[in-house]
């Protein structure tokens, strides 16, 4: 139920699943095809798929992270093992960002960076709170949380 749900949010906001891992999932707007406003469409999905999964799927409590920023992506590996993903400080950051959403016992956290880059509709559903140091980051985050 819970992949179910990750799955339908992300594909009806042009996202797709690059992979699942354990309890996770990596979703990724604007590559490897382009969308006109992928910071927005993550923080809708973001949106979106909290409010379902509070709904839908009982006794599970998600962690949803959303960062922005470049990244690389492409097929990695070697000859033998290929595998198409993305990687990068933004991908570093929307992981850490879901470990502080589950120990915060938030549902959705976002970069502020990603709310700076959506339009102006999506930015307007989030406002920015505190700075935080995540693991392994060389700069801090500014949070950004659903208005809701």
């Amino acid at each position: 139920e819970f992949f179910g749900v990750v799955v339908e949010v992300v594909d009806s906001h042009g996202g797709w699943i690059n992979k699942f891992e354990g309890d996770a999932a990596l979703a990724v707007f604007g590559a490897p095809a382009a969308l006109d406003d992928p910071a927005g469409s993550a923080l809708a999905s973001g949106r979106e798929m909290a409010a379902r999964l509070r709904a839908e799927v009982e006794d599970v409590e998600a962690g949803i992270g959303i960062s922005f920023g470049e990244v690389v992506a492409g097929n990695i590996g070697a000859a033998q093992r290929f595998e198409y993903t993305v990687i990068g400080d933004a991908v570093n950051e929307a992981s850490r960002l879901c470990d502080l959403a589950k120990e915060r016992g938030e549902d959705l956290l976002a970069s502020s960076d990603a709310v700076d880059a959506s339009g102006a509709d999506e930015a307007e559903r989030w406002r920015r709170d505190e700075e935080v140091e995540l693991r392994g980051r060389s700069r801090a985050t500014r949070l950004a949380l659903p208005k809701e």
